[in-house]
């Protein structure tokens, strides 16, 4: 049996990041984490012949974030521009920076005049309905399942209206080296401040009482502490008893536990293909060079390049209710889907195009045990369920993780990083 001061399960950013400012702080820390690596959402392949610097999980610094930027800057990791242009393909054609979406006014007019928080795709339907409105709520749809990875059937009108009212095409950025160097950071600071990190940690029961904690794993090691943060994804925290990665809390944590069932949690599968030769730049369309992303009708609707880097890489990505109907397919399924819709698009003959193909990876986050989805998003009872899990379990258990973040970067790493700093502060302070 083990004693620590703090208990940290999850080795994700978030995890990490409260367990860099607790050990900093001379907090006795051990972080145990259920996969064979750290890193959590992110996931760098570096060290393969055909992908260097490309991202299975978290991939953009979406803007000039606050606690991202001076995490970087102290690390001494820096970062470069991924500022590319929108593209979409519809009808057979190609339309650059095309992403003007009709009716998208009298859609805001109407949100701002709601009273009632309601799952968007009803306030859709009521506000939206019949043939002459057909491509809005197509748009509607295709947005909030594929940026927000979210059921529209449930997500916040609410929400999603502060999301709209505050989008800004701010600065897009990549990590030099990828995320995984500020994992790395993080993970060696608190080793250096005397902290431990436990690879293959998978933990089964929390039993505790104020001011004390018991984690029994898997294998049945178990460590003790006076205070415990949880940093596991929130589909892991849904996981149903006897699940995979499902964590039972004895006595039970009551009102968090309700809480925790009320926050929605989007559905993404990932792809990533390397090619012989970038055979989109030979799309007769001038400014085809300039394509960064690529918004489509195909199965495997959303496509972006390595712009303004040049590759020949291409990362595809399918979220929400589309990708919660493919959790079940194997990675050559979904390979084959992937190529059929770039075939679709570039008209190319498939075959012809499964021979370009030299490498793929194919991420499906939603099957994968560990993690169980994308990220958050808010349903109608979300901002009071956040409340909830803001406040620690009698002083004792502390949740942390992208989800409990109410800023405009949701489901980001600024998300994650700003509640690992929250929660190591209410521990410190």
């Amino acid at each position: 049996m083990k004693k620590n001061t703090v208990l940290i399960i999850g080795a994700g950013v978030a995890g990490l990041m409260a367990a860099h400012l607790l050990s900093k702080a001379g907090k006795k820390v051990t972080v145990l984490e259920a996969r064979n690596r750290t890193g959590g959402r992110i996931n760098t392949v570096n060290n393969e012949s055909f992908f260097k610097e490309t991202e299975l999980g978290a991939e953009f610094v979406h803007g000039d974030l606050p606690v991202t930027l001076a995490l970087l800057q102290e690390a001494d990791i820096s970062y470069r521009s991924a500022n590319a242009e929108m593209w979409r393909y519809k009808d057979g054609r190609f339309d650059e920076n095309s992403m003007v979406i009709e009716d998208w006014d009298m859609l805001m007019q109407r949100l701002d005049e709601q009273q009632e928080d309601i799952p968007v795709w009803d306030f859709i339907e009521q506000h939206f309905p019949g043939e002459r409105y057909e491509e809005l709520r197509n748009s509607v749809w295709s947005y909030v399942s594929g940026y927000d990875t979210a059921d529209p059937r449930n997500a916040s009108t609410f929400a999603l209206r502060n999301e709209w009212e505050h989008e800004e095409m701010e600065a897009q950025h990549r990590v030099q080296g990828g995320y995984c160097n500020m994992i790395s950071y993080l993970s060696h600071s608190c080793k250096n401040n005397g902290g431990e990190v436990f690879l293959n940690a998978v933990v089964k029961h929390i039993n505790w009482r104020p001011g004390h904690v018991v984690i029994t794993l898997t294998d049945g090691a178990v460590y003790e502490a006076e205070k415990l943060i949880i940093a596991v994804p929130l589909g892991v925290l849904q996981a149903e008893a006897g699940e995979t990665g499902a964590i039972h809390f004895e006595p039970s944590i009551g009102s968090h536990t309700t809480a925790i069932q009320q926050m929605g949690f989007g559905a993404v599968i990932k792809l990533l293909f390397a090619f012989e030769d970038a055979f989109w730049l030979d799309v007769d369309h001038v400014n085809i060079d300039k394509m960064g992303y690529l918004f489509s009708e195909e199965e495997i609707p959303t496509w972006w390049t390595q712009v303004p880097d040049q590759s020949k890489i291409l990362t595809g990505w399918v979220g929400g209710p589309a990708a919660w109907d493919k959790a079940g397919k194997t990675d050559i399924e979904i390979r084959d889907e992937g190529l059929q819709s770039l075939a679709n698009i570039f008209k190319i003959d498939t075959d012809e195009l499964k021979g370009k193909l030299i490498a793929y990876r194919i991420m499906n986050w939603t099957a994968d045990p560990f993690t169980r989805g994308s990220y958050a998003y808010d349903k109608v009872e979300t901002a009071q369920s956040r409340k909830v899990l803001g406040k620690p379990v009698e002083d004792t258990i502390y949740f942390a993780g992208e989800y409990l973040y109410s800023g405009t970067a949701m489901g980001t790493v600024e998300a994650a990083l700003s509640s690992g700093k929250i929660v190591a502060e209410k521990i410190l302070y």
